[in-house]
C-alpha cells in the first residue's frame, strides 16, 4: 500500500499550489500518524486518508474536499487492502477535513485528518497565505496584497475565525494562540510581511 501511495498519489501533489505541494501531504501524513498512535486509530486508514485529502485539488480549490472524497472511493486499488467500510469513512474524513467546515467531523478519522491538516506554524501559515496570493492574485499591488493576508488571517484564525481544532491538546492549540497575538498586531504583522516578501 505504501509503495502504491508514494508511486501513484503523493507525486499528484506536484502539480497544485506552492502551499500544497509534497512538503504538505508529508507533513499531513506525519501529523495523522502521530495523531492515530496516540489515539489507538487504525494508521493504515489514518496514512491513507492524508496521502489522498487534497487530490481533489486537481479539479479547483473549491470542492477539493468532495473531489478528493470521490477520488477515494474511485480508487481501484484500494479494495485491495480496505473494505467496504473502511473505505466510505475515508472518503467521509475527506469530505469532512476542510478548515472552512461548519460541523464537526462525522468520525474520529474526520476529526484526525481535520486536526493533521493544521499547519499553524505562525510563519508557515504567514509565509503560504502570502503565496496563495501571490499565485492566484497576482495583479494585486504589495498593499492590496497584505491587506488580502490580514483579511485571511482574521477570518480563518482570528479569535471567532472559521478554523475548529478537534483536540484541544494539541500542539496546534499552543500556536493558534502564538499567532492570534500577532495578527492581533498590525505592526507586526507588516515587519514580518516585509521579511516574507523583500
Amino acid at each position: 500500500m505504501q509503495a502504491y501511495v508514494e508511486k501513484v498519489i503523493i507525486p499528484q501533489y506536484d502539480h497544485f499550489d506552492k502551499a500544497h505541494q509534497r512538503d504538505h501531504v508529508e507533513m499531513v501524513i506525519r501529523q495523522s500518524l502521530q495523531l492515530a498512535r496516540q489515539l489507538g486509530a487504525d494508521q493504515n486508514m489514518a496514512y491513507t486518508i492524508a496521502a489522498f485529502h487534497d487530490t481533489g485539488l486537481c479539479k479547483g480549490r473549491e470542492r477539493h474536499h468532495l473531489v478528493s472524497a470521490e477520488i477515494i472511493r474511485a480508487d481501484k486499488m484500494l479494495p485491495t487492502w480496505f473494505c467496504r467500510e473502511q473505505i466510505e469513512t475515508m472518503a467521509q474524513a475527506a469530505e469532512d477535513h476542510r478548515a472552512s467546515a461548519r460541523q464537526e467531523p462525522r468520525t474520529l478519522y474526520g476529526r484526525i485528518i481535520a486536526e493533521a491538516d493544521r499547519c499553524i506554524e505562525p510563519l508557515t501559515v504567514i509565509q503560504r497565505t502570502i503565496q496563495f496570493g501571490l499565485h492566484h492574485y497576482p495583479e494585486l499591488s504589495r498593499e492590496e496584497q497584505f491587506q488580502r493576508m490580514m483579511t485571511h488571517l482574521r477570518e480563518k484564525y482570528g479569535r471567532g475565525g472559521y478554523l475548529h481544532l478537534w483536540f484541544e491538546d494539541s500542539p496546534n492549540a499552543h500556536q493558534l494562540e502564538q499567532l492570534r497575538r500577532m495578527i492581533e498586531d498590525e505592526q507586526a504583522m507588516r515587519s514580518v510581511f516585509n521579511n516574507c516578501l523583500p
